[in-house]
C-alpha cells in the first residue's frame, strides 16, 4: 500500500516540475521518509526516478526542438566535472551559512522570474556565445550543486532565463542536463542502498505518467510566460522548503 500512495504522489508531483526542468527529488525525498522508507532507499529511488521523469520529458522535448544542444551539452559535461569538486569543497565549510545564502538566491531568482522579463536573445546562431554561456551556467551549477547537495537545475532554469532563453527552452534543456546529473547521484547512493523494488516499480510508472504529462503541457498548453511564472512560484517553494529544513 505504501508503494501505491508512493506512486500517487510522485505522478502529482513529477508531472508539476517537469514543465519546470527541475526534477521532484527534492521533494520526493522527505515524502518518502514521511511514509517510513529507509533514507538512503529514499534518496536513490527519488534520483533515479528524477532520470527517468526527464529521460521521458526530453524526448518530447526534442522532438518539438525546445532542447538548445549548443548550451546542454556542454553543460552535462562541465557540471558532471565540477559536482565531484564541489563536493570536496564542502568539507569543512559551515554549510548552514551556505544554505541560507542559497535560500536568498532562490528567493531572487524566483522574483527575477516572478516580475522581469529579460530581453530575448537567439538561441539558433553563435555557436560560440551559446558554448560559453554552456560552460559557464554549467560550471557554476554543477559546483554550487556538488558544495550545497541541491539539484543543479535550480540553478541553470533562472540563469538561463535571465540570459534571454525563451522559459520553455530553459526548461527543457535543463531537464536533459538533470538527467545526468541524477544517474551520478544515483549511483553514489546505491551502493549504500538496499532497494524496494515494489516501491521502485509503482513510483517508475508514477514518475513516467506524471513526465508525459507535465511535458505535454509545457510544450502543447502552456505559453512561455506561464512556464515562466510557473518556475517562480516553484523556486519560491523550494527556497520555502529549504528555510523550514534550516530552521
Amino acid at each position: 500500500m505504501t508503494a501505491i500512495i508512493a506512486g500517487l504522489i510522485t505522478f502529482g508531483f513529477t508531472a508539476l516540475l517537469t514543465i519546470a526542468g527541475v526534477g521532484a527529488a527534492f521533494v520526493l525525498i522527505p515524502v518518502f521518509l514521511a511514509l517510513g522508507i529507509e533514507v538512503h532507499t529514499a534518496m536513490a529511488t527519488a534520483l533515479l526516478l528524477n532520470a527517468v521523469a526527464m529521460s521521458v520529458a526530453s524526448v518530447n522535448f526534442v522532438r518539438k526542438r525546445l532542447v538548445v544542444w549548443k548550451v546542454a551539452l556542454p553543460m552535462v559535461v562541465v557540471a558532471s566535472t565540477l559536482s565531484p569538486l564541489g563536493a570536496w569543497v564542502s568539507q569543512g565549510l559551515d554549510r548552514t551559512v551556505l544554505l541560507w545564502l542559497f535560500v536568498g538566491f532562490l528567493v531572487f531568482a524566483a522574483l527575477m522570474m516572478l516580475l522581469y522579463t529579460p530581453r530575448a536573445r537567439e538561441t539558433t546562431s553563435g555557436s560560440g556565445t551559446l558554448l560559453v554561456v554552456g560552460l559557464g551556467v554549467g560550471g557554476v551549477a554543477g559546483f554550487l550543486g556538488g558544495l550545497l547537495g541541491v539539484g543543479g537545475g535550480n540553478i541553470i532554469v533562472p540563469a538561463l532565463v535571465a540570459y534571454g532563453f525563451d522559459p520553455k527552452k530553459a526548461s527543457a534543456s535543463t531537464s536533459f542536463v538533470v538527467i545526468f546529473s541524477s544517474l551520478t547521484g544515483f549511483l553514489g547512493h546505491m551502493s549504500l542502498a538496499g532497494m524496494n523494488y515494489a516501491l521502485l516499480g509503482w513510483t517508475t510508472a508514477g514518475s513516467a505518467a506524471g513526465a508525459l504529462l507535465g511535458s505535454w503541457l509545457m510544450t502543447d498548453k502552456l505559453k512561455g510566460r506561464q512556464v515562466k511564472l510557473l518556475i517562480g512560484v516553484v523556486l519560491l517553494g523550494i527556497a520555502a522548503k529549504m528555510a523550514w529544513g534550516l530552521l
